[in-house]
């Protein structure tokens, strides 16, 4: 066991430079929760790079804020040596390496944390009882929720998401200046095509797409909920792909793959768990509308959507992007009439046209709508900053 964890800190023993490229807004939120004592459970679609971040962050805390390596461990929890292994019997483990005292400030990395059935507990008994900083991985949401409320008030969710437009110029090295804008139009293009997971970014290769997408399904869906009909899963995956940003009637899915309504509905949950799919409901003041009214769905990566069904329809493919920039502000879509419009949230509402105009119907509606912005996002000057 100790030669896997000496294996997984090369830092320990020797000078080790930052993977990969930085993503800083990531960085900089794990600097401002740096000197609390909250958990950070840091979540998000499988591959998104949970894993480099706490890497790097590591290398931040050695290199930037100079604390001592051998006070800092990284532990890969699904790793079968560890199988018969509690988390706090891998931190006595590191501990006694490097001859540690129990009032000692140390820092706990922890991936993909949900391999260990009593993580909740075990990262409790750690917060309480131990001078020590945890950071903890998952890319399940539904197994990094807590039932038992043990981490209640003790820690804080940060989810990670596929490449925003500016990480996607730095990662494909395009660093255009304010006066190119032909050159930014250029570069969304292929954004637009290639979405923003780091590793298919760097590659281009669809096959890693494909790759990942199965991984997803047998490993995050199929295997924690013990689904036998994995073609169904596969169908309904590849349907909802083709069907970003459109209104979802469960019960028109249901029919086409003839299975039950409660099963879809629990199907979609699940995608969404992993984070591959987002769901927005209509807006309204009356909650029985809302939850009875027809959904529209997005997904977290236009790429893994672009492999699945191929780079058609861009005005849903812009549209899907525009839900990510603006995700965390828990947009709605309003429908009136018969009349769409894509986003509203706080004072805004939103309609998004890819290299289109706004129909006469919707423009008054977005007149109609007492709000103070109202915004028809179109093409990439909506993505600069």
């Amino acid at each position: 066991m100790q030669d896997l964890i000496h294996e997984m800190n090369p830092w320990w023993n020797e000078k080790t430079g930052s993977p990969g490229i930085s993503r800083s807004k990531y960085l900089a939120i794990l600097d401002k929760n740096h000197s609390n004592k909250d958990v950070l459970l840091i979540t998000g679609l499988r591959r998104v790079g949970k894993s480099t971040l706490m890497k790097q962050y590591i290398d931040r805390l050695i290199n930037e804020k100079k604390i001592d390596p051998k006070h800092i461990c990284y532990l890969s929890l699904d790793a079968y040596q560890f199988n018969d292994s509690s988390i706090q019997d891998l931190v006595k483990e590191f501990k006694k390496i490097h001859g540690l005292r129990i009032n000692q400030k140390v820092y706990l990395f922890f991936d993909e944390v949900t391999s260990k059935e009593s993580f909740n507990q075990e990262l409790k008994n750690l917060y309480d009882l131990d001078n020590s900083k945890i950071f903890a991985s998952s890319s399940s949401a539904s197994l990094l929720k807590d039932k038992k409320a043990h981490l209640t008030g003790r820690s804080r969710i940060i989810e990670i998401n596929p490449l925003d437009f500016y990480e996607f110029m730095e990662f494909k090295g395009y660093s255009p200046i304010k006066s190119e804008k032909y050159l930014f139009e250029k570069y969304f293009k292929e954004y637009m095509e290639i979405g923003g997971m780091p590793e298919y970014v760097l590659t281009a290769d669809p096959s890693y797409i494909t790759a990942l997408v199965d991984n997803i399904i047998h490993k995050d869906i199929v295997a924690v909920h013990g689904i036998r009909n994995i073609s169904v899963i596969k169908d309904l995956f590849r349907l909802i792909c083709e069907r970003v940003g459109k209104p979802l009637s469960y019960n028109k899915i249901s029919k086409v793959l003839g299975i039950n309504r409660d099963s879809v509905k629990n199907y979609l949950d699940y995608f969404c768990d992993c984070h591959m799919f987002y769901i927005i409901e209509k807006d309204s003041h009356s909650l029985n509308e809302r939850i009875a009214d027809n959904k529209k769905i997005y997904c977290a990566d236009v790429g893994i959507r672009n492999v699945t069904v191929g780079f058609k329809d861009l005005g849903a493919v812009y549209e899907n992007m525009v839900y990510l920039e603006i995700k965390n502000k828990s947009p709605r879509y309003i429908k009136e009439s018969g009349i769409e419009l894509d986003f509203r949230f706080d004072d805004t509402v939103i309609e998004a046209k890819y290299n289109s105009k706004i129909n006469e119907k919707q423009e008054a509606l977005m007149q109609k709508i007492k709000i103070k912005n109202k915004i028809i996002a179109n093409g990439v000057e909506f993505f600069l900053k």
